[in-house]
């Protein structure tokens, strides 16, 4: 448990290290970060497009998965920002979203949730359902 606190206190520093504090939209990050229980309120206020992946270190589905999400958030630097939660350490997000499967993603503009996806899927296809939540991003 203790150990387990030290991790989250330090995915918290680093996360505000890495939270740019100005709107300029070139300023987001470029790269996924990472978003928790405690955070996602804060990042989904901040900026207005942004996707979370929900993973686990154990899945190999969301390994897959993690270099699209990398690739697409250098692609779309400055339109939508890419987050990852790991739900073994953070719980209560999914079960506030009935997550009950791996890969999945949730879709955050202006701070709701406005689409989800299941599973690794193609680059193709997660473009697809980015258009849909966000409108034209690209």
């Amino acid at each position: 448990e203790e150990l387990l606190e030290i991790r989250r206190r330090k995915v918290e520093e680093r996360m505000s290290y890495m939270a740019d504090n100005g709107s300029d939209a070139s300023d987001w990050p470029s790269a996924p970060i990472e978003v928790t229980d405690d955070n996602i309120e804060e990042l989904s206020g901040k900026y207005p497009n942004m996707l979370v992946d929900f993973w686990a270190e154990w899945c190999g589905p969301c390994h897959m998965l993690t270099p699209t999400l990398e690739e697409l958030a250098g692609e779309l630097h400055g339109k939508v920002v890419f987050g990852k939660l790991n739900t073994d350490f953070n719980r209560n997000l999914p079960r506030k979203y009935g997550i009950m499967s791996i890969p999945t993603i949730l879709f955050y503009k202006d701070g709701e949730v406005v689409g989800k996806t299941v599973g690794a899927l193609p680059k193709e296809y997660i473009l697809e359902a980015i258009e849909q939540a966000f409108g034209e991003v690209s």
